[in-house]
């Protein structure tokens, strides 16, 4: 992307938080360029200057701000894992992001309209799940430094596992409208890792 001035970036960052939104209540595909302009009283020429390759640009750009939306959504727990509590916490607010989401998945919307598939769409993907994977395996070793996991345990792995979990949990969850098998798959995970039970404290 061109370098911006501060003015721009603000303009640009403008226009995806208004389309972001608008695609959240509305749906990718009932979401036209028009639409767009229209809530976030963009001109024609300005959007595209911003984005020059139109709808297709913008939505891969509302894909990285929700991918952006998932990990953020879940601090300051998930910057936290530096206790079993803490880990709790973190479970948590997971289930409580999912279950305030709904069916509806806005970084999953996107990318079906972009087709998955696609070299930017499994761009995306893969650094989100980079790193989600990377922040937990930070509190795996936060904890195996402190004591509390066992420090023959491949954070990353165990970590990748977890995250894993988190996304089969969450298919489920969109096909059925509940979390218990979101629920299930973070008490578990995390309970492999105090080497315990499966219930939290």
């Amino acid at each position: 992307m061109r370098s911006l001035t501060r003015k721009g970036a603000a303009t640009r960052q403008r226009v995806l938080e208004g389309a972001a939104a608008y695609i959240r209540e509305h749906g990718v595909a009932a979401t036209t360029l028009d639409d767009v302009l229209a809530v976030t009283a963009t001109s024609k020429s300005q959007l595209f200057h911003y984005f020059p390759g139109g709808r297709e640009e913008l939505l891969l750009a509302v894909a990285r701000f929700e991918a952006d939306r998932v990990l953020s959504d879940q601090q300051p727990q998930l910057g936290d894992l530096t206790s079993w509590p803490g880990w709790w916490l973190w479970r948590d607010k997971v289930v409580e992001r999912y279950r305030e989401q709904g069916g509806r998945c806005p970084l999953g919307s996107v990318m079906s309209q972009m087709g998955g598939s696609t070299p930017g769409a499994q761009a995306v993907v893969t650094e989100l799940m980079r790193r989600w994977q990377a922040e937990i395996a930070v509190g795996v070793r936060y904890m195996q430094q402190a004591g509390e996991i066992d420090p023959d345990l491949d954070p990353d792995r165990a970590a990748a596992a977890l995250l894993a979990g988190i996304q089969g949990g969450v298919l489920i969850q969109m096909s059925t409208g509940r979390t218990t098998h979101l629920e299930a798959a973070l008490d578990m995970g995390i309970a492999h890792l105090q080497g315990g039970g499966a219930s939290s404290p």
